[in-house]
């Protein structure tokens, strides 16, 4: 990116992974945790994706980690004291310029003044001025386990909560209430003040491959990784959708529900069912299987002749459209050693035939299948015309997730 004279090089990385946070102001406020020298990196990702990013350190934190190192890792002064400047009231007074106040690591300690309203060091004063003033609080517990279940701090986090404060973690690890994972905070705070477009909407998301059984031990699946359908769920989720992923992996992500499927059956079930709980979205980007087979219940030998007689699957987006006539559904098309016309023209067929509002085509003997990137055309029901896209498939989700508001946006005012 292009350097502004005097600029921080610490800030040349702005926006180097998305703009999801862009034009905003996070204040991170570190407490006496050991956990604090995850903070330099932390303070990074906010700047990876477009944020301004100041420090506030307790005398406390001082003792575990460098203020110099903070400086360098946001581009700007760290503040270990209250000034003349009243910089609590620069960021979170009612003319505040920041956007949210997110302390990470907040030890006990911290969590006892900030439930109580005691502000002795600068991270509780700016919890105190930020909380008085409505701003958005997020906070991020570190502590031994035995500390974090205290009846006294798990009153405190209640009171806390009850204010409207998020807590992100911890997780209870070795006998210690760890702080929660980079990637997890990151995500948290972009769907806290990041772009609300999906905001009261509920989006069902299929991903990855499926599994059919050939006996306890062999399964019949294909190459789909289910990239894109994580991608998807987590662009959704940074807009404020409710979201739900139904697939073989694990994502683990706080806030997304996430359902387990291993054969096309299971996963067609689980979608019908899943439907029936009002919701405005289907994205149907799995690779379902097409045949399945009859399964033996024991293993089949090695080395004996085997011959496997295949029966088509049931197909979930004729289904889904059938029973749920209201939901937008989204379909997807991959197709092998087609060229583009006749790529087009197939899954342009499957729009029409399936009853689909939006359906997105690829070619996957090149690309696709387990990479980190794509190449999409996406497809309208409507007069449109077609759009392509090629990137990563965290861009891709950014683009379709952009197109599905739209579509929303469209019902909303029908």
């Amino acid at each position: 990116m292009p350097q502004i004279p005097n600029e921080h090089p610490t800030l040349w990385i702005k926006s180097a992974k998305s703009r999801t946070l862009q034009g905003k102001t996070i204040v991170l406020a570190v407490t006496g945790s050991i956990a604090a020298v995850r903070t330099v990196e932390l303070a990074r990702e906010f700047i990876r994706r477009g944020a301004d990013v100041h420090a506030v350190m307790s005398e406390a934190a001082g003792w575990i980690i460098n203020p110099m190192a903070l400086h360098y890792a946001t581009g700007n002064e760290v503040i270990t004291s209250i000034t003349g400047k009243v910089e609590h009231v620069e960021f979170f007074g009612n003319l505040g310029r920041a956007d949210l106040l997110l302390v990470a690591p907040a030890t006990a300690n911290t969590l006892g003044k900030i439930a109580a309203g005691i502000d002795d060091t600068p991270v509780t004063t700016f919890a105190t001025t930020a909380i008085g003033a409505g701003k958005p609080v997020m906070i991020v517990p570190a502590m031994h386990e035995d500390m974090y279940n205290h009846p006294a701090v798990l009153e405190n986090i209640e009171k806390i909560k009850g204010w409207g404060i998020s807590f992100i973690g911890p997780r209870i690890e070795e006998g210690i209430a760890k702080i929660a994972g980079n990637d997890d905070i990151v995500l948290q705070v972009e769907r806290t003040i990041g772009k609300k477009t999906l905001c009261g909407k509920k989006i069902l998301i299929t991903s990855g491959s499926t599994a059919e059984p050939i006996d306890p031990i062999r399964i019949l699946t294909n190459r789909a990784s289910g990239k894109t359908g994580v991608e998807l769920a987590l662009e959704a989720y940074r807009r404020g959708a409710d979201v739900t992923i139904v697939h073989r992996n694990k994502l683990g992500v706080s806030g997304i529900n996430e359902i387990h499927t291993e054969t096309a059956a299971q996963m067609t079930d689980a979608v019908l069912d899943e439907l029936a709980k009002d919701y405005d979205v289907l994205i149907s980007s799995a690779a379902i299987a097409d045949y399945t087979i009859d399964a033996n219940e024991q293993k089949i030998k090695s080395g004996e002749g085997l011959e496997l007689s295949f029966k088509p699957t049931r197909k979930l987006i004729k289904e889904a459209r059938k029973s749920y006539p209201q939901v937008k559904i989204i379909g997807f098309k991959a197709e092998a050693g087609v060229d583009t016309e006749e790529l087009l023209r197939r899954a342009k067929q499957t729009l029409e035939t399936s009853g689909l509002d939006m359906i997105v085509a690829n070619e996957v003997s090149k690309s696709g299948m387990g990479t980190n990137s794509n190449n999409i055309t996406i497809i309208y029901s409507d007069i449109r015309e077609n759009l392509n896209v090629e990137g990563s498939k965290s861009l891709i989700s950014n683009v379709l997730m952009d197109e599905i508001t739209g579509l929303l946006a469209a019902k909303d005012e029908e």
